[in-house]
């Protein structure tokens, strides 16, 4: 009844008025003055201020905008009102800063929107059919649209000749790799919209490669040591399968839509299953890039876990070339889990060779054939078989139920200054928690590979551990609501016997996961202390995702130390409830640990 009426009090609450008047504030001075004032609430951008003064004069201008940004999300590209109003301002006014705007008509901006609408249209139509790059993931360098579709405005709205065009994605795709927008945007795309009036195409290749420190902008090997599709180089990657006439495994067909009829849902494929490297390499080595080639969904399944030194050579004999067509190494020495490293290497070499004949072929026009478009394929989510992934993926499903923002997964963030890749995070709210409000929010779970002082500097919240993230999100929600974060201990009685054997068991349990398996579990032997074993067992259990220590232990292979194994030990079920049995079960079962 408290919180009901403290409720109900808001509708006797008065606010303050007061009005900031001037004509001489310009856009930044505005949205800079509304966010400190209303810093609780959802954060105005330049462009919500500068569309606002538009909407005065054509109401309809938001809708027809956001109509547009729902037609390329159905195609599977994913756009904001911000950068497609950008788009719109290059083409009205040759400028990068939406204040340049205020001198521009409803009417004149209704034909620019209408004008980089149709630009836009026409740059994603070369980028999916001449480069392949069909869907939002492998969309890379999204901030050098605004130049090309300045570019188009200059040139009635078409590529010159299928020479321009691929002048055009070569610049585009190497202001991607090297990260041209990462930094100051806004002071980038300016210099290339006068770079673009003074000389066109050649004078933007010209200004990156003398950003590039002496002219050269050759792919090399270490430019594919990433590693998840957060990594720069992934959509290169993909890149090359499509244009290349990579091939399946299982059918030695090309992946190409128009060949593959029923079969052209894709999957991303580890070369040497994650299964085969737990024990030896990191999570990092596991996932590089250059473990990663695109098979059919049914290849993908068929191949399972199967050793490369197994499979690969069944391949090769079956369809001779095929191996070639995906870059990689065919010694098959290098094909061996101890060769790991030097698989990684070699495969290295040969995707910096194809993709830097590829951009040159761009370059030169002589890749500017009459083939037919390439047509969109369906790339699938490889299936969850670690709990680091199931984590993340539970956590995202969480948060979403409770009404916060769908971040980025595996992104990539750059330094706003420098460009400079500071991490490639699991999950990424670049807007905050909920839209606009908060600071932007970083689940980094490889903190080691990254630059948390910088990204802490920045202001972004730096989570390195699901456990830490969802306890924020609680006690935010509990904050909100009034309410304690007491926890109280469940069915916690000392003189209890097998209670207390329980909790000498998960005592011990924690010891030696200390003692064998180097893993130091302070957060939950704090838990211990606080509300006691069986409380202990139970709040994991109903978490919606596996906890930190489970995931830890499974890196370890010692998924016998978790709770989940300890409380399905016959002498304590009756301790548990069936639904806590069975989540148990059903946690350790799709890890692939017996009971």
């Amino acid at each position: 009844m408290e919180r009901l009426n403290q409720l109900a009090m808001i509708k006797e609450r008065e606010f303050n008025q007061e009005k900031i008047t001037g004509a001489n504030k310009s856009v930044d001075e505005v949205v800079d003055i509304f966010n400190k004032v209303n810093s609780g609430g959802t954060k105005l951008s330049k462009g919500d201020l500068a569309l606002a003064k538009l909407c005065a004069e054509w109401p309809e201008a938001r809708t027809d905008m956001r109509s547009h940004l729902e037609r390329w999300g159905t195609a599977g590209y994913d756009f904001s009102l911000d950068w497609l109003l950008r788009n719109a301002t290059a083409v009205a006014t040759g400028r990068a800063l939406f204040s340049s705007l205020e001198r521009v008509s409803a009417a004149d901006f209704e034909q620019a929107l209408t004008a980089s609408v149709q630009h836009i249209g026409t740059f994603l139509d070369a980028v999916s059919g001449r480069l392949g790059l069909d869907h939002d993931r492998v969309l890379m360098g999204r901030y050098a649209t605004p130049v090309v579709s300045y570019l188009l405005s200059q040139h009635g709205g078409q590529f010159q000749d299928a020479t321009h065009r691929d002048k055009v994605l070569y610049w585009y795709v190497h202001s991607a790799l090297w990260g041209r927008f990462s930094g100051s945007t806004e002071t980038y795309l300016q210099q290339d919209y006068e770079t673009v009036r003074r000389a066109g195409i050649d004078g933007l290749i010209s200004t990156l490669e003398r950003t590039r420190g002496g002219g050269s902008l050759n792919v090399r090997p270490d430019d594919f040591e990433g590693s998840t599709r957060g990594a720069r180089f992934y959509p290169l990657l993909y890149l090359l399968t499509r244009v290349s006439g990579a091939r399946d495994f299982g059918s030695g067909i090309e992946l190409k839509a128009e060949l593959l009829g029923k079969l052209s849902t894709l999957q991303i494929h580890h070369i040497f299953p994650k299964a085969l490297l737990r024990n030896q390499y990191d999570r990092g080595e596991i996932n590089a890039l250059a473990n990663f080639c695109f098979l059919t969904q049914i290849t993908n399944l068929q191949i399972g876990k199967r050793a490369p030194e197994d499979y690969l050579a069944e391949v090769a004999a079956k369809h001779p070339g095929v191996l070639e067509s995906h870059w990689i190494p065919t010694d098959p020495t290098l094909w061996k889990v101890e060769n790991y490293r030097e698989f990684l290497a070699a495969r290295r070499e040969l995707l910096a060779g194809a993709a830097q004949s590829f951009l040159e072929s761009l370059r030169s026009g002589a890749g500017a054939t009459l083939e037919p478009d390439l047509q969109p394929v369906t790339v699938v989510t490889e299936e969850v078989d670690d709990p680091r992934a199931a984590q993340v993926r539970d956590l995202i499903a969480e948060l979403r139920r409770l009404g916060f923002a769908e971040p980025t997964t595996d992104s990539e963030i750059s330094d706003p200054v420098t460009g400079r890749a500071l991490a490639v995070a699991e999950a990424f709210w670049p807007d905050g928690l909920q839209v606009g409000q908060g600071e932007p929010v970083v689940l980094e779970l490889d903190p080691e590979d990254a630059d948390l002082p910088r990204l802490e500097e920045l202001g972004y919240e730096v989570f390195t551990s699901v456990d830490a993230l969802l306890g924020f999100v609680a006690r935010r929600n509990e904050v909100a609501a009034g309410t304690g974060a007491a926890s109280t201990p469940v069915n916690e009685h000392p003189e209890d016997t097998l209670v207390a054997e329980f909790g000498r068991h998960m005592v011990a349990g924690y010891e030696r996961a200390r003692r064998e398996a180097g893993y130091n579990a302070t957060f939950f032997r704090s838990m211990l202390a606080e509300i006691g074993a069986v409380a202990t067992a139970k709040k994991l259990l109903a978490s919606p995702t596996v906890s930190d220590g489970f995931a830890s232990l499974w890196e370890r292979g010692r998924l016998d130390l978790t709770v989940e194994a300890l409380l399905l030990d016959p002498r304590f079920e009756t301790l548990f409830d069936d639904d806590e049995l069975d989540a148990a079960r059903r946690r350790l079962k799709q890890f692939d640990y017996s009971v």
